[in-house]
């Protein structure tokens, strides 16, 4: 049990007490009662709005309800002070005490600290990269992969059972490009003068090998046959070949999933037609014309009839066909399936797309509320594309130029760590630039150095200590001052912030926590830099030194762990 679950505890006792003596009335829902810190540091520890949230349910006064409240919380062991302020908000203070109590929760939890039981019993389908399978990973694919990893180990290290799955898109149009390109690239290994690629495929080099191996297993045999002949083999053999490719690109950043379901496989087991049965029979789907496009029609346009589902009663602003009018699934309709069989087999569904398909989340997120009948958590979290920069000009992604940056290139350059965190620096939804120079500048802009600087300044301590003589452990925390418990006030925070961002489904939520504790403890240690008594290390007074050293190990812990979720290894000594 964390500081901040073992309060709101106390506060849920308190209230249950207040219930009993006929304060409160029964049944009042407690849901949306909190126990944080005050967003004033100068206000106490610990905040909560129980009586705003609880007062006009009981039908009394927010300000009388923070009293009684705030009565029942000073009977607690190591509240120092409970103060009612504004309207009805309950601040506490907490003894020095509780705070190193804490470093001691942190030194026996290790790597467990932060841990929470918040999913336990629920499992996720986190669907993530997805990348047509057309080539290898570009950078145009990596902050979904970085964000979608790091989201399955945050929601894993809250408790939940965690399945990373990526969908195969391999039943489109875009893979009879690739075999064609591939058989452009047979003929080649064959010896044939193809010259330059034709327009319309894709000419990057990265099918050449993908030829030559198909040269050397069928001859001359497909040639000059028909395409009918070899287009399904060389799709398969290309497909396959891109798969191995995109899994060794991901293994670069540390990503591997459980599953990789195809969409050919799924249209072909009769899964689309499954799911066209099972709406069906609910009257969710219906034969109907769509309306005329707006503004002037097409030459080509008329009006046919099409199965159409009814995700206007879910919020979309029109129904939508599941097929073409030549009998093939549309786009939607093979999704919609898709999303059918994951709900199979997990209670929650998280998809992570490119911001360039925020148009559909409305129609699949209606979609799988009327599968599931509405049982069935789904988010859709949206990544807005990286911007890359080298010496402050854009560098250009083009998969079916050729001319590309691939994600292999630039982990090699910089770091599979300074790539992910880097991906995690804002918001999913947020545009970002990813600046080459800037990504590993060792300065306190870069959030990627500055944190990893902490845990590599925090291990060379105890390094340093160590050849001091001052080994780690035997430590009296009672010589910790209240300036130096300041930063355990804030590592507190740790086990909260892992709850509040699975919730949300925002990883970079660590990133940012991480900055932050990195900077309070970077401020701890420069307070040594004037006053050479409060260093960290004082060879002349182990004691201390062994206290500071427990609290700097409780820091670093933290790093440790949330950097794991991050998937970034934390660093040792920085060079």
């Amino acid at each position: 049990m964390t500081l901040y679950t073992r309060f709101a505890a106390h506060l849920d006792a308190a209230l249950d007490d207040l219930t009993l003596a006929g304060t409160l009335p029964e049944g009042l829902d407690r849901r949306n009662v909190t126990v944080e810190p005050p967003r004033d540091a100068t206000h106490g520890d610990l905040a909560t709005n129980a009586a705003m949230v609880l007062a006009k349910p009981a039908g009394t006064n927010p300000r009388a309800l923070a009293e009684a409240i705030a009565a029942e919380l000073r009977t607690l062991d190591g509240v120092v002070e409970v103060a009612v302020a504004g309207p009805g908000f309950i601040n506490l203070r907490l003894t020095d005490d509780t705070w190193r109590d804490e470093i001691a929760a942190i030194e026996a939890a290790g790597a467990d600290y932060g841990r929470s039981t918040l999913g336990e019993g629920v499992s996720v389908n986190i669907e993530y990269v997805s990348a047509n399978p057309t080539g290898p990973m570009h950078m145009g694919h990596c902050r979904g992969a970085v964000v979608g990893d790091a989201l399955a180990s945050l929601l894993e290290f809250a408790g939940h059972r965690v399945i990373r799955e990526y969908y195969v898109n391999d039943a489109g149009g875009q893979v009879d490009v690739l075999a064609r390109s591939a058989h452009l690239r047979y003929r080649e290994a064959l010896g044939e003068d193809v010259g330059t690629i034709p327009e319309g495929l894709y000419p990057g080099e990265y099918l050449i090998a993908v030829g030559q191996e198909l040269a050397r297993e069928y001859g001359d045999r497909f040639a000059i046959a028909d395409e009918g002949e070899w287009l399904a083999l060389f799709r398969t053999r290309a497909v396959a070949a891109m798969l191995v490719m995109i899994r060794e690109d991901l293994a670069l950043l540390g990503i591997h999933h459980d599953l990789f379901s195809s969409e050919a496989e799924l249209q072909a087991a009769g899964k689309p037609e499954a799911a066209e049965a099972e709406l069906r029979a609910r009257d969710l789907i219906y034969d109907g014309v769509l309306d005329a496009p707006k503004g002037e029609l097409p030459d080509d346009w008329e009006p046919v009839e099409l199965p159409l589902f009814r995700s206007t009663q879910f919020g979309d602003d029109q129904d939508r066909p599941i097929k073409k009018s030549n009998g093939q699934w549309t786009y939607f309709g093979a999704d919609l399936a898709y999303h059918f069989q994951k709900a199979q087999s997990a209670d929650q569904l998280i998809d992570i797309w490119g911001a360039d398909h925020a148009g559909t989340v409305k129609r699949i997120v209606a979609a799988v509320a009327a599968l599931t009948g509405g049982e069935t958590r789904f988010d859709v979290k949206l990544v807005q594309m990286v911007r890359l920069l080298r010496d402050g000009e854009p560098v250009k992604m083009s998969k079916r130029s050729g001319n590309f940056v691939t994600l292999a290139d630039v982990v090699r350059e910089v770091g599979k760590d300074v790539v992910r965190f880097t991906m995690l620096t804002r918001r999913a939804d947020a545009q970002m630039d990813f600046d080459f120079a800037k990504v590993v500048e060792a300065s306190k802009d870069n959030p990627v150095f500055y944190v990893q600087y902490a845990h590599a300044r925090i291990r060379s301590l105890h390094r340093r200590a160590a050849e001091a003589g001052i080994a780690a452990g035997n430590h009296d925390l009672s010589l910790l001052e209240t300036d130096e418990l300041a930063l355990m006030k804030f590592a507190a925070q740790f086990p909260r912030v892992v709850e509040t961002a699975a919730l949300a489904r925002e990883p970079h939520r660590i990133a940012f926590y991480l900055y932050d504790l990195a900077a309070a403890f970077h401020a701890q240690w420069n307070v040594g830099n004037d006053r050479p008594e409060r260093r960290f290390l004082v060879v002349e007074n182990p004691e201390a030194t062994r206290a500071r050293l427990a609290l700097a190990a409780a820091i670093g812990q933290i790093i440790h762990n949330g950097l794991a979720i991050m998937g970034v290894v934390a660093a040792e000594e920085m060079k």
